[in-house]
């Protein structure tokens, strides 16, 4: 396991008070570890898990060639180009019942979609493109199918003894149908990611409590609540931890204890007057950042040590939430991965998205690649100074020519929450990106399925 000041040395160009957004990010790739515990787990519970194993189909699927669809089965060798075909129909094959007999030339067989197709015959003709005659017989008009028109093949989905889904991949509704078509009752997987989280900060209100000047309701703590029950992570909520040393170091301990990861909120900024940054120091190997992005700037990484905890003070009916934890231990007793974010509301989200998403999608084992980056036309000019990443909130919308638009949701302060409830996406302005003028093509990060 490297040290922080391993990983700095491995960076060209490394300054912890000017990283850029990619920086951060290959920062990262090379500090987080996938948790090396696995599970079995039933498909009903699988649902955004990751694979531990590659699954191998044990069977073919579909296990025999069958029709697509409603019609008429027949050998396809009997068409022929400008000319209709007449046959006569000889038995009806229904779906889960395989039909027994034969079908010679001259002949077809009434057939219902996903019903077995017999030996000889290669193509189905939909009812609604023939007629019956008195006499029961069926015409095909000419060039209406072509031979192996209709037909699944034996394993054209999944063959027998080849991998169906890798490891590291995430599952999702259509993962878990096809692991299902396989007969398969569990699957293994990576053990469940544990996340604690708390806000810092004497000014921070926890709901119920009475409004107080110079104080404002904790938010943070149910975007990152939200956001990390959307990841599917098991969530430890530590409530609000008070500015004291004891109060933090025992939140602290007691998150590094029983989580793989913690996430705060508040008081990694330079110069605040608080004692989040001493703890974090004192207690882990951390690095204190400046990112050249907006919004947040400021932001904390590292390891916390979470052996020898010792239940310390409580404050209050949130910081007593830490305490109830010190029993309930994860099953490889140790340290914690951290990330210090901005106290600002947006910033935390916006931080969240771009660097700890991906870094707890890489601790769950996921590997499959993030989700490209939309491009859409920018409706109005933006503001934009070349040397940092910024993070914008957007609005994308569907032009009447069909071509994705996009517009920011206006004040851009990295307190105004209610602009991320109105975005349905983040304008991402790219390092060396300057101004944008009306017309031009921009990236935007879609919120949908993500928050």
């Amino acid at each position: 396991m490297k040290t922080i000041a391993q990983i700095a040395a491995e960076l060209q160009g490394y300054d912890p008070q000017a990283l850029s957004a990619d920086q951060v990010s290959a920062f990262l790739e090379r500090l987080v570890q996938p948790v090396e515990a696995t599970e079995e787990v039933g498909i009903f519970d699988a649902l955004g898990r990751v694979l531990a194993r590659d699954v191998v189909s044990p069977l073919s699927v579909p296990p025999h060639d069958n029709s697509a669809m409603d019609g008429y089965a027949f050998a396809g060798d009997q068409l022929v180009a400008g000319q209709p075909l007449t046959l006569r129909v000889v038995g009806t094959a229904l779906a889960g019942k395989a039909w027994v007999g034969a079908v010679g030339a001259g002949e077809c067989l009434k057939i219902m979609t996903g019903a077995v197709m017999p030996q000889g015959l290669d193509t189905v003709v939909p009812q609604e493109f023939t007629t019956t005659d008195a006499d029961g017989r069926v015409t095909l008009a000419a060039n209406v199918v072509r031979p192996g028109d209709n037909r699944r093949l034996q394993g054209e989905d999944l063959m027998q003894g080849r991998v169906a889904l890798s490891k590291g991949e995430l599952l999702t509704p259509a993962a878990l149908g096809l692991v299902a078509s396989l007969g398969l009752k569990t699957i293994t997987a990576h053990r469940r990611l544990r996340v604690a989280y708390f806000s810092t900060g004497d000014e921070i209100l926890s709901l119920g409590e009475p409004p107080r000047e110079g104080a404002v309701y904790d938010s943070n703590r149910y975007t990152v609540f939200g956001l990390l029950t959307r990841l599917g992570v098991e969530v430890v909520d530590l409530g609000v931890v008070r500015d004291t040393p004891a109060a933090l170091e025992a939140a602290f301990r007691a998150a590094a204890q029983r989580a793989d990861a913690i996430i705060t909120s508040g008081g990694v900024s330079v110069g605040e007057a608080d004692h989040t940054r001493t703890m974090m120091k004192q207690l882990g190997d951390v690095a204190f950042w400046r990112i050249a992005m907006r919004p947040g700037r400021p932001m904390a990484v590292g390891r916390i040590a979470g052996t020898g905890f010792q239940a310390k003070e409580a404050s209050g009916a949130d910081a007593s939430s830490a305490n109830s934890y010190q029993n309930d231990t994860k099953p490889a007793a140790g340290g914690a991965l951290l990330f210090g974010l901005p106290g600002n509301p947006v910033a935390v989200m916006v931080t969240f998205l771009a660097f700890v998403r991906p870094a707890l999608l890489r601790m769950m084992g996921c590997t499959r690649p993030a989700p490209p980056l939309l491009r859409a036309v920018s409706t109005e000019a933006i503001r934009k100074k070349p040397g940092r990443t910024e993070y914008q909130r957007g609005i994308v919308a569907t032009a009447p020519d069909g071509t994705l638009q996009v517009r920011t949701t206006g004040n851009q302060g990295s307190g105004v929450l209610s602009s991320m409830v109105q975005a349905n996406g983040l304008i991402v302005l790219h390092h060396g990106q300057g101004n944008v003028a009306p017309g031009d093509a921009v990236d935007v990060m879609v919120f949908d399925g993500v928050i």
